[in-house]
């Protein structure tokens, strides 16, 4: 792979900018100048960063519709109505609908939760979930993840006596649904001021503003902020603002007393006794908490969510992990597949997107394979199979591309569609593929900028070695949790040696293990190079080359700093 370098050396002003910061807050410029990448320019706001607390959680009645919200919630535990806490497939749905379900239940036991099955209902708000609560007798609907777009739908209960409360973070049409209330930050009116929550932190907000409605402690709503945290990670919402703090005390909330579901997931992924970051949220317990979605059903996702039996858990927990092991091999089957035809089309490097469609994939990994293209094409990717004679898919998008606008602007040949800047889900008839194609791809290519579609990495800080100190890297801890807009730092040094140590390493000889030393300090530095064992014999060649890399702290080895390299590349003066 070779990445660019996207690196932009601080002014004369920005670095004296952060020499000011730095004496304020009693750290090195380093740190200062990191800050200064995320918009925290004073010493006040670097502690708020540093220490996110609860207390400044948003007010939740500043949301629109959340008195209406509460108020209805309130009708219906009074008039003892039956209500149902309805979600998305997905983590976000899932876990949304466990903090909901979960919360209320320990006030009112007239309540229950429905996810729909993907491949039966279909994403959102399904005319056979509606006629089942109808004949169940519920008569109010919590809807969470999804929603936003359900007009015909909402209409359809309404006209069955069922009342929906809405809880989405989806992109609004400009016609809402004709639900009591809708909860969405990013509804054209919001007067909310953060517009990046999550579903599940939109469920948290409901609850939160529930519980100050009702006198009900904060403190009581604390144990279900790893819900929050897993849903912040996995649904891949900028982790600054009101998310910072939920995902902070949430992953807090997950090392320290995670509810029984999450306990048993942590042991099921191996989690146990080791320190839990959003990265494994991303890569271990996301992937199974979605993965009884894509291959079975969320409703088993849910009653391990909110089980409270540890042994019952572990059981649930194992079946979960089964149907992950499915997925793996369906998802690396698709994904081969795909790369295959992918590599057949001759065109596409000159193509701004990949659009394809095999009526043989299956529904519920699609998303997975179009993420897995856009990183290695590093091009806008929607991946589409069939279910029932109509043809779903779904779409991925490249940093700082709006996936959304460009689905968007062909909705006149979907039958639904829906999400936000990276991902949208979306359906269509099978004969309109051609068109869509042609028009996305049209699309795309009047609207993305080049550097868009390169594989880059950008660079907050040129370093030496001898500013890696022990200081440095405790500080660096204080940035996490990483995610959207908090990206963990990615740092440079240039003209490094290998120590004449470094060796290949791996099951199939593809990674390299570093032991480096540059020109300005007498550190040796060690460091893990995965899947670069191309490189090798550059290294071995004694020549200098410049290395773009993360501090990390060595598992193994608690108290060692590693760097994990990124890229490598021959210096400059080595012609």
């Amino acid at each position: 792979m070779n990445f660019k370098w996207n690196y932009e050396r601080p002014t004369p002003e920005r670095q004296q900018q952060a020499k000011e910061l730095a004496e304020k807050i009693g750290m090195s410029t380093i740190m200062a100048e990191l800050l200064l990448r995320r918009g925290i320019r004073t010493e006040s706001a670097a502690k708020r960063f540093f220490r996110p607390m609860l207390s400044e959680l948003i007010d939740p009645f500043l949301m629109n519709d959340m008195d209406v919200a509460v108020d209805r919630l309130n009708d219906a535990m009074g008039r003892k109505e039956r209500i149902m806490v309805y979600g998305d497939y997905d983590v976000d749905g899932c876990t949304a609908v466990a903090l909901v379900y979960k919360f209320l239940q320990q006030f009112y036991s007239n309540i229950e939760y429905y996810i729909p099955d993907r491949y039966e209902e279909g994403y959102g708000i399904s005319k056979k979930a509606l006629d089942y609560a109808a004949e169940a007798g519920v008569k109010l609907i919590i809807v969470l993840d999804c929603g936003i777009k359900a007009i015909d739908e909402i209409a359809y209960a309404k006209s069955l006596g069922i009342d929906f409360i809405i809880c989405d973070h989806h992109v609004p049409d400009d016609e809402l649904p004709c639900a009591v209330a809708i909860l969405n930050p990013k509804r054209e009116d919001s007067t909310y001021p953060f517009k990046d929550l999550c579903g599940c932190g939109v469920g948290f907000k409901f609850m939160q503003a529930f519980a100050k409605n009702n006198g009900i402690p904060f403190s009581q709503l604390i144990p279900l902020l790893d819900f929050c945290a897993v849903s912040i990670a996995a649904d891949i919402v900028p982790v600054m603002g009101e998310n910072r703090i939920l995902a902070f005390h949430g992953l807090k909330q997950l090392n320290q007393n995670p509810s029984v579901g999450m306990k048993s997931i942590i042991e099921i992924c191996g989690l146990t006794g080791r320190e839990i970051t959003m990265s494994d949220i991303i890569f271990k317990i996301g992937p199974r908490i979605n993965a009884s979605g894509r291959v079975q059903n969320g409703t088993e996702t849910v009653d391990l969510l909110v089980e409270k039996d540890f042994q019952r858990a572990l059981t649930e927990a194992t079946h979960i992990n089964e149907y992950n092991e499915q997925r793996k091999d369906i998802d690396k089957q698709m994904s081969e597949e795909a790369n295959q035809i992918v590599e057949r089309l001759e065109s596409q490097e000159h193509q701004p997107a990949i659009v394809l469609y095999n009526e043989g994939w299956k529904k519920g990994v699609v998303g997975i394979v179009a993420s897995r293209l856009t990183d290695i094409y590093f091009r806008p990717t929607v991946v589409l199979s069939c279910n029932n004679g109509i043809a779903t898919g779904s779409a991925r998008s490249v940093a700082g591309y709006d996936i959304y606008d460009a689905v968007k602007s062909c909705r006149d040949l979907l039958e639904n569609f829906g999400g936000h800047t990276y991902a949208v889900g979306l359906t269509l008839k099978v004969d309109n593929i051609p068109e869509f194609k042609r028009r996305f791809q049209q699309y795309v290519s009047e609207h993305i900028h080049i550097e868009q579609t390169e594989a880059t990495l950008d660079i907050e800080a040129d370093i030496d070695f001898k500013d890696i100190t022990k200081k440095l890297q405790n500080d660096l801890k204080k940035l996490a949790p990483h995610g959207p807009d908090n990206p963990k730092p990615l740092f440079c040094t240039r003209g490094v040696f290998d120590y004449g140590t470094s060796k290949v390493v791996g099951k199939q000889q593809e990674h390299i293990k570093l032991e480096l030393v540059d020109s300005k300090s007498s550190n040796v530095m060690n460091g893990i190079a995965f899947g670069q064992s191309q490189s090798a014999r550059y290294i071995k060649s004694k020549r200098s080359f410049d290395i773009c890399y993360t501090i990390e702290e060595n598992i193994y080895k608690r108290s060692e700093v590693q760097l994990q390299i990124e890229d490598i590349c021959p210096s400059e003066t080595e012609g």
